[in-house]
């Protein structure tokens, strides 16, 4: 049975109120049952009201449950991202919906984790609103994430200090650098205190230094890749900049990484998993680079799953199996950025040049 529950205040105003009845309405309408009692672990879907002004988060008990924050607020300026981002942090959601009660009429936004921000096409209050509320939220909220590491202490020691490969990683992450295809994050750090960020850390893998990040095969279908909340810019430390990825447990699920036995070991990105499915499927291919940037006539996934997920990794897949040559293949992650594939990384960078667009469009 499909489960959802909703938490924190919803009387807050007149607005809030009606927008909560509705959408509850319309979750059971789809099949999706209440939980009114105590929340229990296993609970797949949470909506945590929260007050804009200083919002509280809700604590999973477990790491398949999907929050959405949803907040009402009057934005200072034109910049909705600017001013709802911040707290979606704060409230440690996956995902938020923000109302925005600055004009006349109200409007409807999704902010995610990859700083996307898009809106509700539909008005509140009309027949369509609440359909489309649940159509962009359906999806994202039942999608699977695979961002538990396995590390195996089983690097051979001849590559403790990389290889060829290593340093053609290093020499692109400085070359994305130089492109400004590496913007900073907003500062989580800063709106969280310790242990709120190490929970939204261990959750869904969000933070670091720098977004995008790059790989190269080594052989057969491990690969290098750089790792999560490291400077891309700056690669450098196997174990801990670098890694090897040499398998995936569908099981756990988790990500398999071979690191040398004396190294605190980084994680993996969380795109690590749609990295695994494109090697695997294409031999063919011997790098890849995902940015959060564009190109313009560039297929695209429709649906913005979150980064990390089982589903985006098969939507990309899906898009570079239907290109004409897949091994050199650009795909469009809807509000989020590129996915491309090439034959080596100087092949992606003779390719993309001059081609990038820095801002992503918003649908």
């Amino acid at each position: 049975m499909n489960t959802f529950a909703m938490t924190g205040p919803r009387d807050q105003s007149s607005f809030l109120k009606e927008f909560a009845s509705g959408l509850q309405r319309e979750m059971e309408t789809n099949g999706y049952h209440q939980l009114d009692e105590e929340i229990p672990p296993e609970i797949q879907l949470v909506f945590n009201f929260v007050d804009a002004a200083s919002p509280r988060h809700f604590r999973r008990s477990g790491k398949g449950t999907f929050v959405v924050t949803v907040a009402e607020g009057k934005p200072q300026t034109n910049n909705i991202l600017h001013t709802a981002y911040p707290v979606l942090i704060r409230s440690l959601g996956n995902l938020m919906i923000y109302l925005s009660t600055g004009n006349k009429e109200p409007e409807t936004y999704f902010i995610t984790l990859e700083q996307g921000c898009y809106p509700v096409k539909e008005t509140f209050g009309t027949e369509g609103y609440f359909q489309e509320v649940f159509e962009r939220l359906q999806p994202l909220a039942t999608s699977q994430l695979v961002i538990d590491n396995t590390f195996f202490p089983d690097l051979p020691e001849p590559l403790w200090e990389g290889d060829g490969i290593t340093r053609d990683i290093h020499r692109a992450g400085k070359k994305l650098d130089k492109m400004n295809l590496l913007p900073a994050p907003f500062p989580i750090q800063e709106l969280l205190p310790p242990k709120d960020y190490r929970h939204i850390q261990r959750l869904y893998g969000i933070g670091g230094l720098s977004y995008g990040n790059l790989s190269a095969r080594r052989e057969e279908n491990q690969f290098w890749m750089s790792a999560r909340g490291v400077n891309k810019g700056n690669l450098h430390q196997i174990g801990r900049d670098i890694l090897l990825i040499k398998g995936f447990d569908e099981t756990t699920p988790a990500m398999e990484i071979s690191v040398p036995p004396h190294i605190e070991p980084k994680r993996a990105s969380v795109d690590a998993i749609e990295h695994w499915m494109i090697y695997t499927e294409h031999p063919e291919v011997g790098a890849i680079i995902h940015i959060h940037a564009w190109m313009d006539g560039v297929p695209s996934t429709e649906i913005n799953f979150p980064c990390g997920t089982v589903q985006l990794a098969e939507a990309v897949a899906d898009q570079i199996r239907k290109a004409e040559d897949p091994s050199r293949a650009v795909v469009g992650l809807k509000n989020h950025g590129l996915t491309i594939t090439g034959r080596s990384l100087d092949d992606i960078f003779e390719r993309i040049d001059g081609n990038i667009l820095p801002q992503v469009p918003m649908t």
